[in-house]
Parts: C-alpha cells; sequence; structure tokens
C-alpha cells in the first residue's frame, strides 16, 4: 500500500530495477531527466504527479484510488 511519496517512490524503484532498467535508461525512454526520478525516487514529494503517475503506467505499474472500508 502507498501511503506518502516516499512509499511510492519506492515501488517505482523497486519496479524499475525489476525491469532491469536503469534511470539513465527510464530517463531516456520517459524524456524526464535523471534528477526527476531520482528525486521520485527518493519520495521528494515536491515532484509533479502527472509525471509520477506516467512513470508508474510505463513501468507497468496501475494507480488506482479506492476508499477505505
Amino acid at each position: 500500500m502507498v501511503t506518502d511519496a516516499k512509499d511510492f517512490g519506492e515501488a517505482l524503484r523497486r519496479r524499475r530495477k525489476e525491469l532491469g532498467y536503469t534511470q539513465a535508461f527510464l530517463s531516456e525512454f520517459s524524456g524526464f531527466s535523471v534528477t526527476f526520478i531520482s528525486d521520485l525516487e527518493n519520495g521528494k514529494s515536491t515532484a509533479e504527479l502527472g509525471k509520477a503517475i506516467y512513470l508508474a503506467n510505463l513501468l507497468g505499474l496501475d494507480c488506482s484510488l479506492t476508499p477505505r472500508s
């Protein structure tokens, strides 16, 4: 479960590594800077939401919001 920017970043990093991608490769493929990807993976909360969701989708991760029970 993702509850904050740190959890989100850790999930992205874990998936990127599972796929065998480097930050540099993901940067070239997505057009986002390595710095942005690094900041996102390190839980920097000022990262742009649209770009963060795009990268998650690019890595094959679905983002959804569901009500808590």
